[in-house]
């Protein structure tokens, strides 16, 4: 029993290599070898049980019609084995003999009981398996045919015969076998194609996932949403924004000492950390240019805590990089922070990304320039919102290209008598328990 097992099993596996040819991709080899399969296993099982059976029961037009098929189909599928090509005429050419093979066997033995239903196989093959191979348009081509084939056979069944030499018994027994073996084999392809569906369902909405994760991470979340929804011009203006640029201190001459994997690798575990605290406090990076980083805070979601939360970000990034070495170097940044109206959006059609314009962003880079290693430095509109909450040390005033003299404090920390509560752990609302978005991030909000 193992033996036969064993060989039945390589049978089977020769079988589905048969119509296999160079150059085919993976998925056509599944296909064909599916096909080639079933056709060579359907071909040895009519030449040596469903042709001598009906021979056995004196029915031999019926079983040399099953045989014939047979090895019509086993002779093709050799010659294609042989020579590695002609796998599509061959199926081309079975689809032709079954279906006639098929007409035969109804006309031979009158009603579709007495045949076994012999006509559907005609809808198992070429029909579905021309759709698993070709798709929709070639299997169209040969269920028109299949048709033909039942319109032919209504019209010729009122002179056919009634009455076969196989006892009533046994033709049922074999229209009831060959019923369900086409079920089978008409599930198998049709669970193909549901899982192969399911499969590219399942790897689309992945892909999707990655697209939108992607694009999550170049453009806020509310921009993404327009842009995905309709292409339209985006800009806004923003009344209350505070915006942060922070700067390597003598980024030049040290990046001239490391290998360009150094550089970047340093930059990317500084700017990791900052992309952290920029999450943790919901506001939004708006890009890195070189040593430089920028952020905003109040955009694209208007905050009325904006400078405050900005203000202790900025406390958290002097901290991480005064208490830490990167690629064994001692950091220090410069940041400059300063509040006003902006404009907001996307501009261009490639490689666009969210950006600000306006005084107050050219402000912040100013003063950012004219900053001091490890300093927070501000202007009067950042210190008129954050001077109640944090320790602020006035430094007179500084020439600014463009804006004359300036006056600008410097950040030293929170102030100890406030609430010992970080910006941006916003409190919840008393009555419904969801986060309040214009609760001041340093006081507790209310409750009722």
């Amino acid at each position: 029993m193992p033996g036969i097992k064993r060989k039945l099993t390589d049978i089977l596996i020769f079988s589905a290599n048969m119509g296999r040819e160079e150059g085919d991709s993976d998925e056509t080899r599944l296909r064909k070898s599916v096909l080639s399969a079933g056709l060579v296993g359907c071909a040895i099982l009519y030449l040596f049980t469903t042709g001598p059976f009906y021979i056995y029961f004196n029915e031999p037009a019926e079983g040399w019609n099953y045989i014939g098929w047979s090895i019509i189909t086993l002779v093709g599928f050799t010659i294609v084995y042989l020579r590695k090509q002609g796998f599509y005429r061959l199926i081309d050419v079975l689809g032709f003999t079954t279906l006639a093979s098929n007409l035969v066997s109804m006309i031979i033995l009158g009603t579709f009981i007495n045949a076994g239903a012999a006509l559907l196989w005609g809808l198992i093959f070429p029909v579905v398996g021309n759709l698993l191979l070709h798709g929709f348009r070639r299997a169209g081509f040969w269920f028109a045919l299949f048709i033909c084939n039942l319109i032919l056979y209504a019209i010729l069944l009122p002179h056919l015969r009634t009455e076969i030499n196989l006892p009533q018994s046994v033709a049922i027994a074999v229209f009831t076998f060959n019923l369900i073996v086409m079920s089978t084999m008409l599930m198998l392809p049709l669970s193909y194609f549901v899982t192969q569906r399911d499969l590219s369902l399942v790897l689309l909405k992945n892909e999707q996932d990655k697209s939108e994760h992607l694009l999550l991470n170049i453009l806020p979340k509310e921009i993404a949403a327009i842009l995905k929804d309709g292409d339209r011009m985006i800009a806004d203006q923003f009344e209350g924004v505070s915006i942060l640029f922070a700067d390597v201190v003598n980024f030049t001459p040290m990046s001239a000492q490391l290998s360009p994997s150094e550089l970047v690798g340093l930059l990317n575990d500084v700017f990791s950390y900052f992309d952290i605290l920029v999450e943790k406090y919901d506001l939004e990076k708006i890009k890195t240019i070189g040593d430089c980083y920028m952020v905003a805070s109040g955009v694209p979601r208007p905050r009325r805590d904006h400078a405050l939360v900005l203000t202790q970000m900025a406390l958290d990034m002097l901290d991480y990089v005064q208490t830490h070495t990167f690629n064994g170097k001692q950091l220090s940044f410069r940041i400059g922070i300063n509040s006003g109206v902006v404009v907001a959006g996307v501009i261009g059609r490639k490689k666009f990304s969210y950006d600000l314009w306006g005084d107050a962003v050219n402000t912040a880079s100013r003063m950012e320039s004219h900053g001091v290693s490890n300093v927070i430095q501000i202007t009067r509109a950042t210190y008129e919102q954050i001077h109640q909450d944090y320790e602020c040390v006035p430094k007179g005033t500084i020439s600014v290209k463009g804006k004359g003299e300036m006056e600008i404090w410097h950040v030293q920390g929170k102030i100890e008598s406030k609430v010992e509560k970080a910006p941006g752990i916003r409190e919840s609302h008393p009555a419904t328990g969801t986060p309040n978005p214009f609760a001041p991030l340093g006081e507790a909000t209310a409750s009722g």
